[in-house]
């Protein structure tokens, strides 16, 4: 059963509490998730909670969204979007008004669903909350300065702005379709009681490139985001995002973010929360940030700052950036926040591809994008 709406997560076992099924659980789930079946993508995605253990940042006051003049686009463009994409949820705000919502796969406004990594911009944002708040001295710290860990490995001499860039010249698999890859792997090494099984997994990975000169994308690095983030401020991603992201944003429903076998929730991924509030937080990030980040942080988040091989396309601090001068945060099997800034738009999409990941379907996605840009006049 999944939980009602609102009502909180259970609280998380220390590892030394959880049962050996549990644990395995927990160490397992990049591997659980990544082979669903479609029918227990379509029944889970919407229920997280119910699977693994996690912790819950409560809601605040709820912005309003009120509603707005319809886009210039049929009924037919995207119900047909909707059906190719398999999509669960789709809402357009522009100049902060409701312009077009609609759901499919049983989907209810109330309902939350699976980020996967359009989680990974909340937790830049968090970056940039303990930037503000001087938890971080600055994002040109070296990573080992909060992870002392990793000195030795191929992290020492990595800045924490070269991880946010995903250029950290470490070697890294992110291939989903691959039980090897190290997006699968990375999270199941055994570790004693309280160690970040994250870390362990990264300290044995090599460097292939200088630091700063080469872009990889790597979900173990975002990982590496959310313990820096916990360490600094010593708390947990959803204490701190509750006071930074959702409370701040006016999410209207509270925030569930799994954890990993050390009771960290898991920055690089698996936030659920509802649609309305995943294109609050694109209002959020469009807007500055409400004081919650450094003046112009969002500037820089969205901006280039990697190129990744394809003309017009980027990568700033965990969003990617687009021709034009938009900008988003993506998540396999669908998931996205489009910022359009010349439009004062924001696009939410939650979806369940068929599969993790492909330019025949993240394609499609975006050109659709421009469509729904194109009609917000």
């Amino acid at each position: 059963m999944a939980l009602a709406k609102d009502e909180a997560a259970p609280a998380v076992k220390p590892i030394t509490q959880m049962s050996a099924a549990e644990l395995e659980k927990v160490r397992t789930a990049g591997a659980q998730i990544l082979f669903w079946s479609d029918a227990q993508r379509a029944a889970n995605f919407r229920a997280m909670e119910a699977q693994f253990p996690g912790t819950t940042a409560k809601h605040g006051t709820p912005r309003a969204l009120p509603k707005g003049e319809p886009l210039a686009i049929s009924d037919a463009d995207v119900d047909a979007f909707m059906a190719a994409q398999n999509v669960a949820g789709l809402m357009v705000i522009q100049d902060g008004k409701v312009r077009l919502e609609k759901y499919g796969l049983g989907m209810k406004p109330e309902d939350r669903w699976t980020s996967f990594s359009v989680a990974k911009s909340f937790t830049s944002t968090l970056v940039g909350a303990a930037v503000k708040d001087g938890f971080i001295a600055s994002i040109d710290d070296p990573v080992t300065k909060y992870v002392p860990e990793l000195k030795g490995s191929g992290y020492d001499g990595v800045t924490v702005k070269q991880i946010l860039t995903m250029t950290s010249g470490v070697k890294w698999n992110e291939d989903y379709t691959d039980p090897n890859s190290d997006v699968v792997k990375m999270l199941s090494v055994p570790v004693g009681p309280g160690e970040d099984p994250n870390t362990a997994y990264l300290k044995t990975l090599p460097r292939e490139a200088e630091p700063g000169t080469k872009w990889v994308y790597k979900t173990g690095e975002t990982n590496l985001i959310g313990v820096i983030v916990q360490r600094a401020t010593g708390k947990t991603l959803t204490e701190y995002a509750q006071e930074k992201i959702v409370k701040p944003a006016g999410f209207e429903g509270d925030l569930f973010w799994m954890v990993d076998s050390a009771g960290q929730n898991v920055g690089g991924c698996c936030l659920s929360i509802r649609l309305a509030d995943y294109a609050r937080m694109g209002l959020f990030a469009l807007e500055g940030g409400k004081g919650q980040v450094p003046d112009g942080w969002f500037a820089e988040a969205g901006k280039e700052q990697a190129p990744i091989g394809l003309p017009g396309f980027g990568y700033g601090y965990q969003w990617w950036t687009y021709p034009g001068g938009a900008w988003g945060g993506q998540g396999i099997f669908g998931q996205a926040i489009l910022i359009v800034p010349q439009k004062n738009l924001v696009v939410a999409v939650v979806s369940n591809w068929p599969k993790a990941s492909g330019g025949d379907l993240r394609v499609p996605q975006l050109q659709f994008f421009q469509k729904l840009a194109m009609a917000a006049n």
